[in-house]
């Protein structure tokens, strides 16, 4: 049965998912735009808010991957957290390419107005257009600015990360050799054991073999003694 952390991860990827799906479907409705400027500052409007709730629950997966008790599972939404901050970072160059495929649309339209003698408050229109697209491609590189730290910062945690599991590996390995030579010591003391019990029990039998001879002599001289005619 599936935990509760187990759980929450799941239901952030699935909302990460779906911010991605549905920004990638506003870039194509900027792409798309022909005009006029508030349609184009309302998509980018519902597109900033988009990449602030998808940067949120990225932030937040990270953190899960952070609370893991198991390295596998840990490294594993690590390295689902990467590969969404890369998604994000390619919707915003695309979001960056759609307005800047938008204001040119915007501009031959505005050529065609100009050919067909619009009045002056479509040259006021078209200046606005031009600061707008200009502060929002602006804004998208700041993003991209931000994005590219964050991932620095991502890299330099896995390479922390491949770093202690190498440190973990090492002192495993030294533990297991120092086993090893501890097994053969014993091995070598149990033979040891087993030698000096063998040269006692040699001992033993050498003693009493020793002791009866003795007693033998000793009954041999007493009964020449006391019984030379025997």
């Amino acid at each position: 049965m599936a935990s509760s952390a187990d759980v929450h991860v799941r239901i952030c990827g699935q909302e990460i998912i779906k911010y991605d799906l549905e920004i990638k479907a506003l870039v194509q409705d900027i792409r798309d735009c022909p005009g006029p400027q508030s349609t184009l500052m309302e998509l980018n409007s519902q597109v900033k808010q988009k990449l602030n709730k998808l940067r949120l629950r990225i932030q937040d997966l990270e953190q899960m991957a952070r609370e893991q008790d198991r390295e596998t599972d840990r490294l594993a939404i690590q390295a689902e957290t990467e590969s969404q901050r890369r998604q994000m970072l390619s919707n915003q160059t695309a979001w960056r390419k759609a307005n800047l495929a938008c204001k040119l649309a915007i501009d031959n339209t505005e050529k065609d107005e100009l050919l067909h003698g619009v009045e002056n408050h479509s040259t006021r229109q078209r200046k606005a257009t031009k600061e707008s697209l200009v502060e929002t491609s602006s804004s998208i590189t700041e993003n991209l600015m931000s994005m590219s730290r964050m991932m620095a910062e991502q890299v330099k945690q896995s390479e922390d990360t491949i770093g202690t599991l190498a440190t973990s590996s090492r002192t495993v390995q030294e533990t297991n050799d120092e086993f090893k030579s501890m097994t053969g010591t014993i091995h070598l003391g149990r033979k040891l054991i087993l030698k000096y019990n063998r040269r006692e029990l040699t001992d033993k039998l050498l003693i009493f073999l020793a002791l009866a001879l003795f007693l033998a002599t000793v009954l041999y001289i007493v009964k020449k003694r006391i019984f030379p005619f025997i």
